[in-house]
C-alpha cells in the first residue's frame, strides 16, 4: 500500500517558487490531487522559447487535478515581487502553510568559465531569493497549524568534490541548505524547516539543457521527489532541521520499488 493515498494537504496553502515546470510543478499536481491551494510563484508568463510551460499553464493543471491555483509573476530576484504575491496569496487563500524554495539557477561551470552575470543569478535567485522569500513568508506561516518551509537543496557536505567542478553553485546551493540550518533553529517549535535533495538526476527540462540528449536514460522522473516532499510536508512540525534524500526517506516510509520512478527501467 502507498503511503500516499490521503487527503493530508486539503485546504492547505502551499506557496511554491518556479512551480510553472519540473520539480516545483511535481510537488504543486502532488498537493493538488488533496485539493490544496498553491501559489505558482515564477517568472514564466509568456511562454519560453526552449523550456515548456509558463504559470498559466502550470495553474490550468493544477486546478484539473482538483487544487486551486492562483498564479503570480515572480522573478525572486526582486523582493517586491515576492511580498506582492505573498500578500496576494493570504488575500486569496487567508494564509500561508507551506513554503517550497524550488527557484533555482544552475551552471555547473568552473571557476574562470563561469560569467559574473551567471554567478550574480544562481547568488540571487538560490541563496538571496531563498532567504526573502522565508522572510516574507515567515510571519503568515507561524499562524498556520503546521507550518512547513521545504527547501530543495543538498545536504551540507564539506569534501572538495562537490566543489572543485562547480564551485559557484555549490556554494549557492549550500547558502540554501545554511538557511535550513540556521532557520530551523530559530523557528524550532514555530516552523519546521527541511531540506531535500534527490539521489539520482532528475529528468526536467533544465536536466535536458545541461545533459543534451540521451541524458533521461540516466534519470528518474520527478514523481519522486513529489512524494518524498508529501512525505516532508505532511509530518508534524516538529519535525526539523533535517536534510533528507528522497529515496532514503521514502524506503523508510515503506517503498520498496523505485522502479516506478526510473525514466529508462532498471
Amino acid at each position: 500500500t502507498s503511503p500516499f493515498t490521503f487527503r493530508k494537504l486539503a485546504g492547505c496553502t502551499l506557496f511554491i517558487t518556479g512551480a510553472s515546470r519540473g520539480i516545483g510543478k511535481a510537488i504543486a499536481l502532488k498537493a493538488a490531487k488533496d485539493g490544496a491551494n498553491i501559489v505558482i510563484a515564477a517568472k514564466t508568463a509568456e511562454p519560453h522559447p526552449t523550456l515548456p510551460g509558463t504559470i498559466y499553464t502550470a495553474a490550468e493543471e493544477i486546478e484539473a487535478a482538483g487544487g486551486k491555483a492562483l498564479p503570480c509573476i515572480v522573478n525572486v530576484r526582486e523582493e517586491q515581487q515576492i511580498i506582492s504575491a505573498v500578500e496576494k496569496a493570504v488575500k486569496t487563500f487567508g494564509g500561508i502553510d507551506i513554503l517550497v524554495n524550488n527557484a533555482s539557477a544552475i551552471s555547473l561551470t568552473g571557476t574562470l568559465e563561469t560569467a559574473t552575470k551567471k554567478v550574480n543569478l544562481m547568488m540571487d535567485v538560490n541563496v538571496r531569493g531563498t532567504y526573502l522569500t522565508s522572510k516574507a513568508c515567515l510571519p503568515h506561516l507561524r499562524k498556520s497549524k503546521n507550518p512547513h518551509i521545504l527547501n530543495l537543496s543538498p545536504p551540507m557536505n564539506l569534501n572538495p568534490m562537490w566543489f572543485k567542478n562547480h564551485c559557484a553553485y555549490t556554494i549557492s546551493k549550500y547558502g540554501m541548505s545554511m538557511c535550513v540550518l540556521g532557520m530551523a533553529e530559530e523557528f524550532r517549535g514555530e516552523v519546521a524547516v527541511n531540506a531535500l535533495w534527490p539521489k539520482t538526476a532528475i529528468h526536467t527540462a533544465a536536466m535536458d539543457m545541461l545533459g543534451g540528449s540521451g541524458i533521461e536514460k540516466q534519470c528518474r522522473k520527478t514523481d519522486i521527489l513529489a512524494d518524498a516532499a508529501y512525505c516532508i510536508l505532511t509530518k508534524p512540525k516538529s519535525f526539523t532541521g533535517n536534510f533528507i534524500i528522497d529515496e532514503v526517506l521514502l524506503r523508510e516510509e515503506g517503498v520498496k520499488d523505485f522502479d516506478v520512478y526510473a525514466i529508462a527501467p532498471g
